[in-house]
């Protein structure tokens, strides 16, 4: 199958309309999915890697080259629940994260395999259902290091990388990705928002070799109550950090379970002229580590944001399954979805806090 390499060009449009039409459903965690097949070490290295000196097992990206059924089997359960987007699995797919697995020079061929499972999937979907089309988002996770914050206590000026460093490490990743045939590319569970734009800075220098603007949904993680990210921001202070790049979407994932998100999806609401998109966990973790949020509560929670015209995009993170994602598609079926406000002319700063001169 030959995979069209400026395949996103032109996607941002179709997108945009058809989320201004109706409410979008995005899939749910396939971490929480890949963990039910029970897999063992030698699942994870296959044949492939059966001689690594380093562990595999919770290298989840890896399964897309060792167990692709596996992920292809995650991708129908999702499709079939009825989400319209479905997410790669490379969220962990860069140089800096396959480093704690000695697997650096896998990650080329990991996103390229991730982008092509979705991309069959989703493409035998819409035959099935042209009327309704399905999409893949290239998923790139955060990393394990910080631009923003110094990991030694003692040296506050001291970073395990650099900018251009980490700019580089999420350029290598998307360009395999959309080389793989994704539709758009979700920057996702941001809890640094340098890193967010180091992204960005990656994303534009694509869009200027391919001549086109890719798609891009940025999700922001906040890491406690008050609504802030581990870097301090309060989400209308990350949407002025980010708002140049103008992303399709901007929202919220992970963090906490969608009823203590709401405050702060309000707020985002209010002053992103975007697309708003929200897949949050179910519920909080118990002390196993299990989520027990059931479907049917997540999909309630969703609902009312979508009755009171806060989104676009709606799906799951950590601990939603195919079973979550189909009430979570019932709920949002009839709702009119989030009509995009029109953009004021005004200075907007951002520091911790945001600021509208």
């Amino acid at each position: 199958m030959l995979f069209q390499k400026h395949r996103p060009c032109g996607m941002w449009h179709k997108l945009r309309d058809v989320a201004q039409k109706r409410i979008l459903v995005l899939d749910g965690a396939t971490g929480t999915m890949i963990q039910s097949y029970k897999l063992e070490e030698a699942d994870y290295r296959g044949s492939l890697f059966a001689a690594s000196m380093r562990d595999q097992k919770g290298n989840n990206d890896l399964l897309c080259l060792t167990k692709p059924d596996i992920v292809r089997d995650i991708h129908e359960g999702f499709l079939r629940a009825g989400a319209d987007i479905i997410e790669t699995n490379s969220f962990n797919g860069t140089r800096i994260s396959q480093a704690d697995y000695g697997m650096e020079d896998q990650v080329e061929a990991i996103n390229l395999a991730a982008a092509r499972l979705a991309r069959e999937a989703a493409d035998a979907w819409t035959a099935k259902t042209p009327h309704k089309p399905r999409f893949v988002a290239g998923a790139i996770g955060p990393t394990n290091k910080t631009l923003s914050v110094s990991p030694r206590v003692s040296e506050p000026g001291y970073r395990d990388v650099g900018f251009d460093e980490m700019k580089d490490v999420y350029k290598q990743q998307a360009q395999a990705l959309l080389e793989g045939g994704v539709d758009l590319l979700l920057i996702e569970t941001i809890f640094d928002t340098l890193n967010a734009k180091a992204a960005l800075v990656a994303v534009d220098e694509l869009n200027e070799e391919r001549g086109c603007k890719i798609p891009v949904i940025l999700a922001v993680t906040i890491t406690d109550l008050s609504g802030r990210n581990l870097s301090g921001q309060t989400v209308e202070a990350f949407w002025h950090s980010v708002r140049h790049a103008r992303p399709l979407a901007v929202g919220m994932n992970c963090s906490f379970g969608a009823d203590q998100l709401r405050p702060h999806v309000q707020a985002l609401a209010a002053n992103a002229d975007t697309l708003i998109c929200v897949y949050p966990n179910a519920g909080l973790p118990n002390d196993m580590g299990d989520y027990d949020e059931c479907p049917d509560h997540t999909a309630g929670s969703l609902e009312g944001f979508a009755k009171d015209g806060l989104v676009n995009i709606v799906g799951g993170c950590c601990g939603t399954t195919p079973e979550h994602i189909a009430a979570i598609a019932k709920a949002v079926s009839d709702k009119a979805p989030r009509q995009v406000p029109k953009g004021e002319a005004r200075l907007r700063l951002s520091g911790l806090e945001p600021m509208t001169v």
